[in-house]
Protein backbone atom coordinates (compact mmCIF):
# COMPACT_ATOMS: atom_id res chain seq x y z
CA UNK A 1 0.00 0.00 0.00
CA UNK A 2 1.61 3.63 -0.58
CA UNK A 3 1.28 6.20 1.41
CA UNK A 4 2.88 8.53 0.47
CA UNK A 5 2.28 10.06 -3.20
CA UNK A 6 4.48 9.09 -5.96
CA UNK A 7 7.35 11.27 -7.58
CA UNK A 8 8.34 10.58 -11.29
CA UNK A 9 12.06 11.99 -11.68
CA UNK A 10 11.77 15.12 -13.87
CA UNK A 11 12.83 15.23 -16.98
CA UNK A 12 14.69 18.54 -16.55
CA UNK A 13 16.22 18.17 -13.42
CA UNK A 14 19.68 18.64 -14.35
CA UNK A 15 19.08 21.59 -16.58
CA UNK A 16 20.03 25.28 -15.51
CA UNK A 17 17.21 27.85 -15.40
CA UNK A 18 16.87 30.36 -18.44
CA UNK A 19 18.36 33.93 -17.82
CA UNK A 20 15.19 36.12 -16.43
CA UNK A 21 13.37 37.35 -19.79
CA UNK A 22 14.37 34.19 -21.76
CA UNK A 23 12.56 30.90 -22.49
CA UNK A 24 13.74 27.67 -22.51
CA UNK A 25 15.37 26.57 -25.64
CA UNK A 26 12.05 24.24 -26.80
CA UNK A 27 9.28 26.92 -26.40
CA UNK A 28 11.97 29.45 -28.37
CA UNK A 29 12.80 26.60 -31.06
CA UNK A 30 9.21 26.55 -31.43
CA UNK A 31 8.38 29.88 -31.58
CA UNK A 32 10.99 30.67 -34.20
CA UNK A 33 9.98 27.69 -36.71
CA UNK A 34 6.55 29.58 -36.83
CA UNK A 35 7.99 32.81 -37.62
CA UNK A 36 10.09 30.98 -40.36
CA UNK A 37 6.77 29.12 -41.52
CA UNK A 38 5.29 32.80 -41.51
CA UNK A 39 7.99 34.47 -43.76
CA UNK A 40 7.85 31.51 -45.69
CA UNK A 41 4.00 32.10 -46.75
CA UNK A 42 4.52 35.94 -47.49
CA UNK A 43 4.50 36.25 -51.49
CA UNK A 44 7.83 35.73 -52.96
CA UNK A 45 7.51 38.84 -55.13
CA UNK A 46 7.66 40.98 -51.78
CA UNK A 47 10.15 42.85 -51.29
CA UNK A 48 13.10 41.38 -49.38
CA UNK A 49 11.59 38.11 -49.33
CA UNK A 50 14.63 35.81 -49.33
CA UNK A 51 16.08 37.81 -46.64
CA UNK A 52 13.12 37.63 -44.65
CA UNK A 53 13.94 33.62 -44.71
CA UNK A 54 17.04 34.01 -44.23
CA UNK A 55 16.38 36.31 -41.37
CA UNK A 56 14.33 33.86 -39.37
CA UNK A 57 16.50 31.44 -40.33
CA UNK A 58 19.16 32.12 -38.27
CA UNK A 59 17.72 31.90 -34.83
CA UNK A 60 16.24 28.51 -35.90
CA UNK A 61 19.62 27.64 -36.37
CA UNK A 62 20.72 28.69 -33.23
CA UNK A 63 17.80 27.13 -31.23
CA UNK A 64 18.14 23.92 -32.70
CA UNK A 65 21.95 23.89 -31.21
CA UNK A 66 21.30 24.63 -28.41
CA UNK A 67 18.56 21.78 -28.56
CA UNK A 68 21.17 19.51 -29.68
CA UNK A 69 23.57 20.76 -26.75
CA UNK A 70 20.66 20.30 -24.02
CA UNK A 71 19.67 16.71 -25.30
CA UNK A 72 22.91 15.27 -26.46
CA UNK A 73 25.44 16.70 -24.00
CA UNK A 74 27.27 15.41 -21.24
CA UNK A 75 24.24 15.14 -18.85
CA UNK A 76 21.79 15.69 -21.07
CA UNK A 77 18.66 14.63 -21.40
CA UNK A 78 19.30 11.52 -23.22
CA UNK A 79 21.11 10.28 -20.25
CA UNK A 80 19.39 11.18 -18.30
CA UNK A 81 16.93 9.11 -20.22
CA UNK A 82 18.64 6.08 -21.00
CA UNK A 83 19.75 6.46 -16.79
CA UNK A 84 16.01 6.34 -15.71
CA UNK A 85 14.67 3.92 -18.52
CA UNK A 86 17.96 2.13 -20.91
CA UNK A 87 15.24 0.03 -22.43
CA UNK A 88 15.12 3.56 -24.46
CA UNK A 89 18.39 3.28 -26.17
CA UNK A 90 16.65 2.51 -29.73
CA UNK A 91 14.46 5.54 -29.32
CA UNK A 92 17.34 7.87 -28.23
CA UNK A 93 19.24 6.60 -31.41
CA UNK A 94 16.98 7.31 -33.58
CA UNK A 95 16.16 11.13 -32.33
CA UNK A 96 20.14 11.35 -31.92
CA UNK A 97 20.34 10.21 -36.22
CA UNK A 98 17.31 12.82 -36.80
CA UNK A 99 19.76 15.62 -35.28
CA UNK A 100 21.88 15.12 -37.55
CA UNK A 101 19.36 14.42 -40.89
CA UNK A 102 17.75 18.21 -39.25
CA UNK A 103 21.11 19.57 -39.05
CA UNK A 104 21.74 18.72 -42.61
CA UNK A 105 18.42 19.94 -44.08
CA UNK A 106 19.35 23.21 -41.91
CA UNK A 107 22.42 23.46 -44.11
CA UNK A 108 20.79 23.03 -47.36
CA UNK A 109 18.12 25.70 -46.88
CA UNK A 110 20.62 28.21 -45.57
CA UNK A 111 22.42 27.64 -48.68
CA UNK A 112 19.08 27.24 -51.10
CA UNK A 113 18.08 30.93 -49.87
CA UNK A 114 21.28 32.46 -50.12
CA UNK A 115 21.95 31.28 -53.87
CA UNK A 116 19.42 33.76 -55.81
CA UNK A 117 19.20 31.29 -58.70
CA UNK A 118 17.78 28.41 -56.36
CA UNK A 119 13.41 28.72 -57.63
CA UNK A 120 11.34 29.81 -54.89
CA UNK A 121 9.23 26.56 -55.17
CA UNK A 122 12.54 24.35 -54.03
CA UNK A 123 13.48 26.74 -51.32
CA UNK A 124 10.26 26.60 -50.28
CA UNK A 125 9.89 22.14 -50.69
CA UNK A 126 13.34 22.48 -48.43
CA UNK A 127 11.77 24.28 -46.07
CA UNK A 128 8.45 22.16 -45.55
CA UNK A 129 10.53 19.18 -45.66
CA UNK A 130 11.92 20.67 -42.45
CA UNK A 131 9.05 21.77 -40.86
CA UNK A 132 7.55 18.00 -41.33
CA UNK A 133 11.14 17.09 -40.00
CA UNK A 134 10.98 19.10 -36.87
CA UNK A 135 7.68 17.79 -36.01
CA UNK A 136 7.98 14.72 -36.35
CA UNK A 137 11.38 14.45 -34.41
CA UNK A 138 9.17 16.89 -31.73
CA UNK A 139 6.61 14.18 -30.93
CA UNK A 140 8.95 11.34 -31.31
CA UNK A 141 11.17 13.25 -27.95
CA UNK A 142 7.56 13.88 -26.72
CA UNK A 143 6.77 9.95 -26.62
CA UNK A 144 10.17 9.13 -25.93
CA UNK A 145 9.59 11.09 -22.73
CA UNK A 146 6.16 9.51 -22.34
CA UNK A 147 7.36 6.00 -22.33
CA UNK A 148 10.43 6.62 -19.45
CA UNK A 149 8.17 8.19 -17.08
CA UNK A 150 4.75 7.49 -17.37
CA UNK A 151 4.43 3.83 -18.85
CA UNK A 152 3.68 1.15 -16.05
CA UNK A 153 5.68 -1.91 -16.37
CA UNK A 154 3.14 -3.71 -13.80
CA UNK A 155 4.61 -5.49 -10.76
CA UNK A 156 3.24 -2.99 -8.04
CA UNK A 157 -0.29 -3.89 -6.72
Amino acid sequence: MVTQPIRQPSAVTWAPRPPAGRRPHHATLLGDLHGLARALAVPPGAPRWRERVLTRLAPVREDFADHVRVTEGPGGLYAELLAQAPRLDRGVRLLTREHAAIAGVLTALQHAAEVPGVSVDELRGLAEHLLRTFSRHRQRGADLLWQAYQTDLGGET
